[in-house]
């Protein structure tokens, strides 16, 4: 009767950075700083011509207040695409560790294919982060098994590799947090822009409809709103699809070579040990 094991996950060792789990209170600062900008830099008197702000504005900035309040929230909205965009460069420069990951896995992989575990090991406490922790949790699998009479060729193998996948797993939510808000922001932008036009519309019929050229000015307002919030709520979809996508291939490429490092130590094993069963 084959006795059954239980993989215990590893220990998650210390990383530096590991990203702001709460990123509500990103967005709370971030409306805040966006509306003061809105009503207290974009609302200044001087951007208005007489400096009243009902008359036409004297320029951009001016230009862009009238978009009404909507363009608050798609500057929130744009400063928190920022702000998690930087917050992800920091956690994943952490993640990626203090060397290349390219030249990382070639040196640890050649090292577990010669057998020179302490080497490997002691590679990666060197490089540390995200990549190290799996792999180091591999290694110490690796070694467990080799130790281990009790078990089959393939039920070890079977271990190593869970360990992998379960130290991989451990390290993914600290690798993607904050990136599903990015990925929201890329359709609300969209949504909130497509709001805050149909409001710069309505208000440009309502002119229309007391006729007259007295309303010439509320006509154009309402366009100037409407096409305000569509350039603004584009722009900030647009940065935020770049920054999502940039940040999902660099997680990517770390979870490729994870996979390529895992495979290579179960291989290895599988090797070394052709005379078992």
């Amino acid at each position: 009767m084959a006795t059954s094991t239980k993989a215990v996950a590893p220990a998650k060792k210390k990383q530096g950075f590991g990203g702001i789990k709460n990123a509500i209170w990103i967005m709370v600062i971030c409306c805040i700083i966006a509306y003061c900008f809105y009503f207290f830099v974009l609302g200044s008197p001087d951007n208005f011509v007489g400096g009243d702000l009902n008359a036409h504005p004297a320029n951009l900035a001016g230009t862009v207040y009238k978009g009404g309040p909507v363009v608050g929230l798609i500057f929130t909205l744009f400063l928190t695409v920022v702000c998690l965009g930087v917050e992800r460069y920091f956690a994943l420069k952490s993640a990626f560790g203090t060397m290349n990951l390219s030249k990382f896995t070639a040196q640890v992989k050649g090292l577990i294919k010669a057998g020179k575990f302490t080497e490997a090991q002691a590679l990666c406490d060197k490089m540390r982060g995200s990549v190290a922790n799996v792999v180091s949790a591999s290694i110490n699998a690796y070694k467990d098994v080799e130790a281990n009479n009790t078990m089959k060729k393939a039920q070890k193998i079977a271990k190593i590799q869970q360990a992998h996948e379960e130290a991989t797993q451990l390290e993914m939510p600290t690798l993607q947090m904050n990136l599903p808000i990015v990925a929201t922001i890329v359709t609300l932008g969209t949504l909130t822009a497509l709001f805050g036009t149909v409001l710069g519309m309505i208000r440009s019929f309502q002119a229309l409809s007391s006729g007259g050229g007295a309303d010439s000015m509320a006509l154009s307002a309402g366009i100037s709103e409407a096409l305000v919030n569509t350039a603004s709520g584009i722009a900030t979809s647009w940065v935020a699809v770049v920054v999502y996508n940039f940040y999902t291939n660099k997680i990517d490429k770390l979870t490729y070579a994870l996979d390529e490092v895992g495979y290579t130590i179960a291989a290895t094993y599988d090797v070394n040990h052709t005379d078992e069963i």
